[in-house]
């Protein structure tokens, strides 16, 4: 059988290759493709030397918080702000940063404590936010970081900051890159997987695009493939009417011999690409249906993840088949959860938010954690900002509104190896500014690619003339304090 390598070249025509950046000189990256010695077993293909070392993790599961949690709400307790209900945030914390168009406006920045109890959990006394009791109950096992920071103030740019490594459209998505450098578990079901569920806060939510869980200048095979609530669970999975699986193989074997000839005559990849997605949609139309189909879980295990668990496209349905993708070896899911965008009601909204997430996050958990999955599985939770202490629109002290803040939020992570219990990083009293271990979203990335065994200064693709990493040219290290 001809090795992946070996294809790949063949594919390439001369014209092709020199006219195409994203190969760079001469045949380096043809050449870190790795054929799977165990094809038949689970066709994988992933870069030479990846990992890098020894991998805490073998799959990630991504909460993501879309439009910004508010830290001090749920998790970043700042007791002594009851006393200063009212009053402007001083200049000297402040210290001219800068401030989005919602509130540059505003003649005054009043202080708005949250008017939420919080109380302390675990082991190491952790403070969690009322709004939260079962993430409250599994304390000792997250690590939760105080200091992630980033540029970015508007959400489309944050949101794509953080999944994307830059701030504007045309980048490799995070599970892109692990898809590319990692390749595939299971034969079946993608490598990267995205399910965008329903929110229960009755604003409207900031949109959110394809691109953020795409492959930017990555082979298109590595972008994310999103799971629909409604019909089918992923577009044109079923065969029409009247078409059967034999017709459905006769017709794939045809489309595929022609394909093979523009290949032949033209040289592009992508078109090797197309003949492999064509068999990954076939094989998934097996795989998707029994994926979905919840008949086989246990009551018990149903009754975990709440009552919305069985209701498609809720976010209840959504961590129980991150978990059942989990157990498939699928390398990364991604769930993207909207309406975090508390700009005037936080009374309002941000419950109806937390009753979304917070049973089902800590079921996930759990889930994992009995089934042996949780120690080679790394989970993150968390959004693209946070908010600010003080106040945007009409002030009391049962409800508020905060605006974007980028200077410091909180995030979660748990399994592959991460200290359980850990609270990690200091804020100041007015949670605006990081006193002690920040962590850029560039560190972030570069902690979950280390979970995977990758070093992300060493992983690169080479486009445009640039070799590009997910978290920019500068070095950026992983927070290796945050793992046992």
């Amino acid at each position: 059988m001809q090795s992946s390598i070996t294809q790949h070249a063949a594919a390439l025509t001369r014209r092709h290759f020199f006219g195409q950046s994203a190969f760079g000189i001469g045949a380096a990256a043809l050449a870190t493709l790795l054929p799977d010695e165990q094809a038949a077993a689970a066709p994988s293909v992933s870069l030479r030397g990846l990992p890098h070392f020894a991998p805490k993790a073998k799959r990630a599961i991504y909460l993501h918080m879309n439009g910004g949690p508010s830290q001090m709400d749920l998790f970043d307790y700042k007791p002594k702000m009851d006393g200063m209900f009212d009053a402007d945030l001083p200049e000297s914390i402040r210290m001219g940063q800068r401030l989005t168009t919602m509130t540059s406006g505003q003649a005054r920045f009043p202080i708005a404590p949250s008017k939420y109890k919080f109380a302390q959990y675990g082991q190491n006394g952790t403070w969690i936010s009322e709004l939260l009791p079962y993430t409250a109950r599994m304390v000792d096992d997250i690590a939760i970081m105080k200091t992630v920071w980033t540029e970015a103030i508007n959400h489309d740019p944050a949101v794509t900051y953080i999944c994307t490594g830059h701030q504007l459209p045309g980048r490799a998505s995070l599970g892109a890159w692990l898809s590319y450098g990692l390749g595939t578990m299971n034969r079946n079901l993608p490598a990267f997987v995205v399910m965008t569920p329903t929110w229960s806060s009755k604003a409207d939510a900031q949109a959110i695009y394809q691109r953020l869980w795409g492959s930017g200048f990555l082979p298109t095979q590595h972008q994310g493939v999103a799971l629909r609530a409604q019909g089918d669970p992923v577009l044109f999975l079923s065969n029409p009417p009247g078409v059967d699986a034999a017709v459905r193989r006769r017709t794939l074997d045809r489309i595929a011999r022609f394909n093979q000839r523009t290949l032949a005559e033209v040289g592009d990849p992508e078109t090797q690409t197309r003949i492999e997605q064509y068999e990954m949609a076939f094989r998934m139309q097996t795989s998707v249906p029994e994926l979905t189909d919840l008949s086989d879980e246990p009551q018990h295990i149903l009754d975990m993840y709440g009552p919305d668990v069985l209701k498609p496209g809720t976010f209840a349905a959504s961590c129980l088949l991150a978990r059942r993708l989990a157990e498939r070896d699928v390398r990364f899911v991604q769930v993207f959860h909207r309406g975090w965008d508390q700009h005037l009601n936080i009374a309002g909204d941000l419950p109806l938010q937390c009753g979304d997430v917070d049973q089902p996050g800590w079921a996930l958990i759990q889930d994992l954690k009995q089934r042996g999955l949780l120690q080679d599985t790394l989970v993150i939770w968390g959004g693209e900002f946070g908010r600010t202490i003080y106040c945007q629109g009409g002030l009391t002290r049962e409800n508020y509104g905060r605006d974007h803040h980028p200077r410091c939020f909180t995030m979660w992570m748990a399994g592959a190896g991460i200290k359980g219990g850990l609270v990690y990083g200091e804020t100041d009293d007015f949670s605006y500014n990081i006193v002690d271990k920040p962590i850029h979203i560039h560190d972030l990335n570069a902690t979950i690619m280390h979970a995977l065994g990758i070093d992300n200064n060493r992983l690169s693709y080479r486009a445009q003339g640039l070799d590009h990493r997910l978290t920019g040219l500068e070095d950026h290290q992983p927070v290796r304090d945050l793992f046992a």
